[in-house]
């Protein structure tokens, strides 16, 4: 199946999403509130739409698990061998604040491991791409594009920008090197600057869904990193009867 997949139309319909959304930012728009009292905006729909459609009018087998449709019960879900893991606007809060720090992550997932995955910036013009045994790339450069040789002396961290944990905070001063840089930065991006070599390591010990990670997770393993469960050391899994992720550390 994976091998039927062209990661490029993936590209275009992440790149489709991130035009329309674009059209969005740049006027006033409606913020609602869900349940969770997570925000809402008709880009986040509007991208969710565009996305879902053309998915299932290129791979009609492959079932989709997006944070903007309905709840797939685990029962319905299970068994699924292949499917797409779809969060149209990660960081809809960066995108109200309008600073550019949110992307469109999509992600095909094989039985609980992610094997291809796009995450999109549009307003930084930040595309990544991975597809398992292929590599991993930011506009076309293969990742990572630098490495840290002393991480005994210098470990830059990266954190999130609107949900930074006291648990996140304490392990980033408990880290065990001379020097730490701290980074903040928004959505799915965290886990793409570990992949490029900028961060050394992304810890989160807060809450994160599935559709939060799963993209970026595929371009991390195919740039030679790994996210971890922080609690057993083993690789975040997917299609969970919850779909919570655990706390995890990226490095």
């Amino acid at each position: 199946m994976l091998k039927k997949i062209d990661l490029e139309d993936i590209v275009s319909i992440a790149k489709l999403a991130g035009d329309a959304i674009i059209e969005i930012y740049n006027k006033d728009f409606k913020i609602e509130y869900k349940d969770d009292k997570s925000p809402l905006t008709e880009a986040d729909t509007k991208s969710n739409e565009i996305i879902c459609d053309a998915l299932i009018k290129l791979y009609p087998n492959i079932p989709m698990l997006s944070e903007e449709n309905k709840e797939v019960l685990y029962a319905d879900r299970k068994d699924w061998e292949y499917y797409w893991c779809i969060d149209p606007i990660d960081g809809t809060k960066e995108f109200i604040k309008k600073n550019g720090e949110f992307t469109v992550n999509i992600a095909l997932i094989y039985k609980d491991t992610p094997v291809l995955g796009v995450v999109y910036a549009p307003v930084l013009d930040e595309m990544y791409k991975a597809k398992k045994d292929k590599g991993a790339y930011l506009n076309n450069k293969k990742l990572p594009l630098q490495t840290n040789n002393n991480p005994k002396q210098k470990l830059n961290v990266v954190a999130s920008k609107s949900h930074l944990s006291q648990e996140t905070q304490e392990f980033i001063d408990n880290l065990d090197t001379q020097e730490v840089k701290q980074i903040s930065r928004g959505s799915s991006l965290k886990l793409c600057m570990v992949a490029v070599g900028k961060a050394d390591i992304y810890p989160r010990l807060a809450p994160t869904m599935e559709w939060d990670t799963a993209a970026a997770d595929a371009i991390v393993r195919e740039s030679g990193k790994m996210t971890y469960i922080k609690e057993n050391d083993t690789p975040l899994v997917y299609n969970k009867e919850n779909l919570l992720n655990p706390w995890f550390v990226v490095r």
